[in-house]
């Protein structure tokens, strides 16, 4: 198999060749990991997909937040109430599950990471 032709690197205004588009000096650095990398495949498993996800919008078919506010919103995601942390008992209660529109739940979630980051600042 040939080497790659060498180019110049991909950083505005570096002459620098290389093959992997990058010069040592200007490597992006690896984004880091999130927190949630450990559980977040579980929501591929067939308990979520085929289970408890479509089980709680047949239960629960409109937003449980538009509802307190007096829309009838269909809900298009399930939510955890309590966030589970990997805990796979909360992760699998039904108790702990609400269905939600797509708006809510993304305001939800932005609010909860929020008061994460400002936790982490105020340490």
């Amino acid at each position: 198999m040939a080497n790659r032709l060498l180019r110049p690197c991909r950083y505005p205004g570096c002459g620098a060749l290389t093959r992997n588009g990058w010069c040592s000096a200007h490597k992006p650095k690896q984004a880091a990991r999130r927190e949630s990398v450990a559980w977040h495949n579980w929501y591929g498993l067939s308990i979520w997909t085929d289970g408890l996800r479509p089980a709680q919008l047949l239960r629960e078919p409109f937003c449980r937040e538009c509802a307190r506010r007096g829309f009838r919103v269909r809900a298009t995601d399930v939510d955890h109430v309590q966030d589970h942390k990997g805990n796979w008992a909360l992760f699998i209660d039904e108790g702990n599950l609400e269905s939600l529109c797509h708006s809510c739940h993304s305001r939800k979630t932005m609010q909860e990471q929020w008061k994460k980051r400002r936790a982490k600042l105020r340490r």
